[in-house]
């Protein structure tokens, strides 16, 4: 593939959107056996709330998507609890990369393959998130949906990887570990890897991924 870039979503394809619950469990027994679906809860209601509010043309940053949905996840385990809220909050700010993205990444970047990330999340978010685990240096450009005003997997945020970068469609390389996010790019005209984490089914959609991978470890090796 005569790929230049390499365009990666953020939240739980680089950064383990799993670890602020699973960190307040540690220290917090309410959530020691509940945490994995109090933070599936989040994820989930997280991302629809995105999707309810493109179709609905409601625009709000991804900020405040993800406080409603954790919002709405502690509401189903019944945790009311201000200072729990703010600790999972807090630690959305500081979520941990994936064990092999630094590695990744430097091999992209020794094969001169330029690496961005082109996430839902705001600027402030995803400069949090790359400051704490240190991959800043190997990145060329955080690209925001904000820039548009609608999320994914709208045309016009797939747009902006072409507006920042002056490359074609077959020039770009998307990863995400949201099988839809990795067919929304895949019918835009991106070659596209699905990080199929959890193993999940592929969904049903107008588009499907061209690769299917358990991690981001053999990214390298499709370039």
């Amino acid at each position: 593939m005569p790929i230049t870039t390499c365009v990666f979503d953020a939240y739980g394809t680089l950064f383990d959107v799993n670890a602020a619950a699973r960190l307040v469990a540690e220290d917090d027994p309410r959530l020691a056996k509940i945490w994995p679906q109090l933070a599936a809860d989040w994820r989930s209601k997280q991302l629809e709330y995105t999707w309810l509010r493109a179709v609905a043309g409601r625009h709000c940053d991804f900020w405040q998507v993800t406080q409603d949905g954790l919002d709405w996840a502690l509401d189903s385990a019944r945790l009311d609890d201000p200072k729990l809220r703010e600790s999972l909050l807090a630690l959305y700010w500081e979520l941990p990369a994936y064990p092999e993205v630094p590695s990744m990444l430097a091999a992209l970047a020794q094969r001169g393959i330029k690496s961005a990330i082109l996430s839902n999340g705001s600027p402030e978010m995803l400069a949090g998130a790359v400051e704490a685990a240190g991959i800043g240096e190997l990145l060329s450009a955080c690209l925001s949906v904000e820039d548009v005003g609608v999320f994914k997997p709208h045309d016009r945020v797939y747009d902006l990887v072409q507006e920042h970068f002056s490359v074609a469609h077959e020039d770009v390389l998307f990863g995400s570990s949201n099988g839809w996010d990795a067919c929304g790019a895949a019918g835009y005209g991106f070659t596209t890897v699905w990080v199929n984490r959890t193993g999940a089914p592929l969904d049903r959609l107008y588009a499907e991924p061209h690769h299917i991978l358990k991690d981001l470890s053999t990214i390298p090796d499709l370039i």
